[in-house]
């Protein structure tokens, strides 16, 4: 299921040794193994769970900094039950879906639900990584906290430093995919944007990965900042060539 290769993990996609701590959620035992050793092998900490309920109750109580989750779970909730149930809680946790499915309509479910990636199986240890490195890439603090990391579009204000969106003062959680989009439309207001690229501002490439998934986290974003999502001011289609940032 899993090609099981020696490469190193850093948070961020950086080569310095940080410890991650990450939840594996899949009820493979021969998966869960593989990637609890793989990955404490390298220095960081997993704790491995099979079933939705158990990955519910752990990423409610402690802290993870990425969340590997298998769709089908057998009984009990299933893979999009527990990131519905997460991001209902207003948890961000970065969450990357695990799908045995080969219909990329499934995977666009998971997004839907509100994971930041997804993988197919069966996929090899470096693919893994390489998702984990780009979902993580830019969700830690940076440097500086200078007035140019903060921008500004009506009503809408994006902390770069603090990775803090805001509202009219009213602070609103993003995913940090629905982050880095939001970033990419605001860094130059008015800019046509097209889904290629936009998958490459979240993930640093476009490779294997639905451009649809940039309609359902431009939903999201447009839920979480529009007065009326169905009549968008701020995030605006352009048919047939992508999005741009409006000033409302």
């Amino acid at each position: 299921m899993v090609a099981e290769r020696s490469s190193a993990l850093s948070h961020g996609g950086s080569d310095g040794d940080v410890s991650l701590s990450i939840l594996v959620v899949d009820d493979e035992s021969d998966l869960r193994e593989m990637l609890t050793r793989s990955f404490s092998r390298e220095g960081h900490r997993v704790t491995a769970v099979p079933e939705g309920r158990a990955a519910i109750d752990r990423a409610s109580t402690e802290h993870f900094d990425i969340v590997l989750l298998d769709v089908a779970l057998g009984p009990g909730p299933d893979g999009y039950e527990v990131c519905r149930t997460l991001r209902g809680r207003r948890n961000v946790v970065p969450i990357i879906m695990l799908t045995a499915l080969d219909s990329e309509a499934d995977a666009v479910l998971g997004l839907e639900a509100g994971a930041d990636d997804y993988v197919t199986k069966p996929f090899g240890l470096a693919e893994l990584r390489s998702r984990i490195r780009a979902v993580l890439r830019r969700a830690g603090p940076r440097s500086g906290g200078m007035s140019s990391d903060i921008l500004t579009v009506g009503e809408i204000s994006l902390d770069r430093s603090r990775r803090e969106v805001s509202v009219g003062g009213e602070q609103v959680k993003l995913t940090f995919s629905e982050f880095e989009l939001l970033d990419a439309l605001m860094t130059d207001p008015g800019r046509l944007l097209n889904r290629q690229e936009l998958l490459r501002a979240i993930w640093g490439d476009s490779a294997y990965r639905d451009p649809r998934a940039i309609d359902v986290h431009i939903r999201h974003l447009r839920e979480k900042l529009e007065p009326e999502p169905d009549k968008p001011t701020y995030i605006l289609t352009v048919r047939g060539a992508g999005y741009r940032l409006g000033s409302a």
